[in-house]
């Protein structure tokens, strides 16, 4: 239990770390994407499309128009819309892509990402830094990495980012529920009904 104990410490010092780094302005400038596209689009491989997915259903409670990309309800892009992209390396091949294809048409592109400098974050017109430990921090090798002694069993892969990314998409949707005046009872009222 004592690594179990040391695990929840050491990502709940994270998540505390993160917020007091967050530049305002990369934040502002999302939440305002958000208020001012016609449609919402999140992409995210792995888990952290799970957490884009998680932040999609919130704000399709709250009244936003939103969508995941590669569902197949999903409608087109446009000139009018945001991808909003999450992705710690900020290489994801397919987010990299989704990402130019938004550019192309003429989409804000915003990204949520460990790496500023990054494929992603240099299409990106708004990125948000989350800092995290990713799966490329290090030797990218595994092999090497254990050869080297490079372990991180507390928090493993991306764990600190995708965390971290939850949390501070979980507080934008408490931030739009005071900018757009909505309550819980108004959000349950977009809750799932068949489940």
């Amino acid at each position: 239990m004592e690594v179990l104990k040391e695990a929840v410490k050491t990502i709940t010092k994270h998540v505390e770390d993160m917020v007091e780094v967050l530049d305002e302005q990369e934040v502002e400038a999302l939440l305002r994407a958000i208020l001012e596209s016609e449609k919402v689009f999140i992409y995210g491989a792995g888990r952290s499309g799970l957490v884009g997915k998680a932040f999609a259903m919130r704000l399709m409670h709250l009244g936003i128009n939103v969508f995941v990309v590669g569902e197949i309800i999903t409608p087109a892009i446009e000139k009018n819309d945001v991808l909003i992209t999450i992705s710690g390396s900020g290489e994801t091949t397919s987010a990299v892509n989704a990402a130019r294809i938004a550019k192309k048409i003429g989409a804000k592109v915003a990204v949520i990402t460990t790496y500023p400098q990054s494929s992603l974050g240099k299409l990106a017109d708004i990125t948000v830094v989350v800092e995290g430990r990713t799966k490329l921090r290090g030797e990218k090798d595994f092999v090497m990495r254990q050869i080297k002694g490079e372990h991180y069993p507390l928090a493993p892969l991306g764990t600190l980012f995708e965390v971290a990314v939850m949390v501070f998409l979980d507080a934008v949707i408490a931030e739009l529920m005071v900018r757009l005046g909505k309550t819980e009872e108004e959000m349950l009222t977009r809750h799932a009904s068949i489940e």
